[in-house]
C-alpha cells in the first residue's frame, strides 16, 4: 500500500491560540491586542497575531489572476460560501452582480480579507472585464456547454456563477466568452452552487497555480 504524501501546509491549530508567551515579536504586522489576548480568528497559522491590514497586504502580493462573479437576484445563501472559497483559492476579486446586499453568514468573516466589488447589471460586469481584457467563463450545465474537465481555463479570467436553482440568466450566458459545466454522473440535475464554484476554482488552480510547499 502506498503511503500518501503529507499535506504541504499542515496547520498546527484549528481553534485559535492564546496570548503570546515570552517576548513579543516586533514586526509591524503584529497586533498588540491579539498578542495580549490571543487570536481565535479563522486564519492560517502563518497569520496568527497579524493585523487584518497586514494579512490583506500579504494576500494582495500573491493573489491569483482569476476573478469570481456571482449573479445576485434572489439573495442566494450560497454567495457567502463562494466568497469563502474564493478566499481559500486566493482569487483576485469577487464580483457581486445585481443586488448589492448579500448574505455574509457563509463567508465566515473571510470577506474581510477578500476584495469584493458590486456591479448593478451583467452589462456593467462585461464592461469592467472588457476594459481589462478578461474573458468571462460561465459555469452552468446548459445546452452548448463543454466539460470543464476538458477545457483549458484562461490564466486571467472571470469565472461567472448563477443562482441556486435557476442558474445563470440568459443575459449572462450570452455575455460569456465560453460556457463550461462540471461532469456529473448521478440522477440530480445540478450540484450545489457553492460546491460548483469551489470545483471550478480548484480546476483553475490545478491548471495554473504552483502548489504550496513546506
Amino acid at each position: 500500500m502506498t503511503t500518501p504524501e503529507p499535506s504541504p501546509t499542515p496547520e498546527l491549530t484549528t481553534h485559535g491560540v492564546g496570548p503570546w508567551v515570552g517576548d513579543w515579536p516586533t514586526g509591524a504586522e503584529y497586533d498588540a491586542e491579539l498578542l495580549r489576548s490571543g487570536d481565535t480568528r479563522n486564519v492560517i497559522d502563518r497569520y496568527r497575531y497579524w493585523t487584518m491590514e497586514a494579512i490583506v497586504a500579504d494576500l494582495d502580493a500573491h493573489r491569483h489572476p482569476f476573478h469570481v462573479a456571482i449573479e445576485n437576484w434572489q439573495h442566494d445563501l450560497n454567495i457567502g460560501s463562494i466568497v469563502r472559497s474564493a478566499n481559500a483559492f486566493l482569487a483576485d476579486t469577487v464580483h457581486i452582480v445585481g443586488r448589492r446586499r448579500w448574505n455574509k453568514r457563509g463567508a465566515m468573516v473571510t470577506d474581510r480579507y477578500q476584495h469584493v466589488l458590486h456591479h448593478d447589471t451583467i452589462e456593467d460586469l462585461v464592461a469592467w472585464a472588457s476594459d481589462r481584457s478578461l474573458p468571462i467563463i460561465a459555469i452552468d450545465n446548459v445546452p452548448g456547454s463543454v466539460l470543464i474537465e476538458t477545457f483549458t481555463l484562461p490564466r486571467e479570467c472571470v469565472l461567472l456563477f448563477g443562482q441556486e436553482g435557476p442558474g445563470l440568466t440568459d443575459a449572462a450566458i450570452a455575455a460569456a466568452d465560453a460556457v463550461v459545466e462540471i461532469a456529473q454522473f448521478g440522477s440530480t440535475r445540478s450540484i450545489n452552487a457553492s460546491a460548483a464554484a469551489a470545483i471550478a476554482m480548484h480546476a483553475w488552480v490545478v491548471q495554473h497555480s504552483e502548489l504550496p510547499t513546506r
